[in-house]
């Protein structure tokens, strides 16, 4: 038995087929998605998520949204999401170095949330194109 797993941003379709497993970045943590899991709907964190395709892994980077799991359907709804595979891991350890050094340089409060919210977004795209 498998997963009929899509991820949709708003521009575009990023994944769409079977798969046998699913590990997901959520709000409380991560969860791990098999066949007949029980219903679920849940937010979806900044990070990475693991797909399980004929014994293969895959990462993504997920920047946020929402999962929906019923019936060994899995839904997810994100603002945007990259294929670790699509992923250049140099640009993606330039901006991510980039990121770090614009939180240490951040002095208020609004600017230290939006450099914080763009480190962990560089995080999660290095860390899904070098795991």
């Amino acid at each position: 038995m498998k997963l009929n797993l899509r991820v949709m941003a708003p521009n575009r379709i990023v994944w769409n087929s079977e798969v046998e497993e699913i590990i997901l970045s959520t709000n409380s943590g991560k969860i791990g998605i098999l066949p007949n899991h029980a219903p679920l709907l849940t937010a979806l964190d900044i990070g990475v998520t693991q797909i399980r395709r004929n014994g293969q892994w895959s990462n993504m980077a997920l920047m946020g949204g929402f999962g929906m799991i019923d019936r060994n359907q899995v839904i997810i709804l994100v603002n945007e999401a990259e294929k670790g595979s699509d992923i250049d891991t140099e640009e993606a350890k330039r901006k991510f170095l980039r990121a770090k050094y614009d939180l240490e340089q951040a002095e208020s409060r609004k600017n230290r949330i939006e450099a914080n919210l763009a480190l962990k977004r560089a995080k999660a795209r290095l860390d899904a194109a070098t795991t």
